[in-house]
């Protein structure tokens, strides 16, 4: 499971207010790369694919394709609002190593 603290929650459900083209969720995967191996992806997406796992957490529809699904299973997402600058974090318990910015994971 992955979950979205009330601070995310509140930030991707402004993102959807205030997108461009009607939105169903929020996508997010890993993709290979980063300075620790995997990075992570997250966007706003129209809607499911046929291999995603839905989760809906407060209203707020989550996709994750299955291999990342696996990568991420126990993450906990929150958005930070600090002086150095605002942005959504990650606590993966998968994660054996991670860079320095938080984006990206081993």
């Amino acid at each position: 499971m992955i979950n979205l603290t009330p601070s995310a929650l509140n930030a991707v459900r402004s993102a959807i207010a205030g997108a461009a083209n009607p939105t169903g969720g929020l996508r997010i995967s890993v993709d290979a790369g980063g300075c620790a191996g995997y990075k992570y992806m997250m966007g706003l997406a129209g809607e499911a694919g046929p291999e995603d796992t839905v989760i809906d957490q407060d209203g707020v529809k989550v996709f994750v394709d299955t291999k990342s699904h696996e990568l991420l299973d126990g993450t906990t997402i929150d958005f930070v609002v600090a002086l150095e600058g605002s942005g959504f974090t990650f606590d993966n318990p998968n994660a054996k190593s991670a860079c320095g910015c938080g984006k990206s994971f081993g």
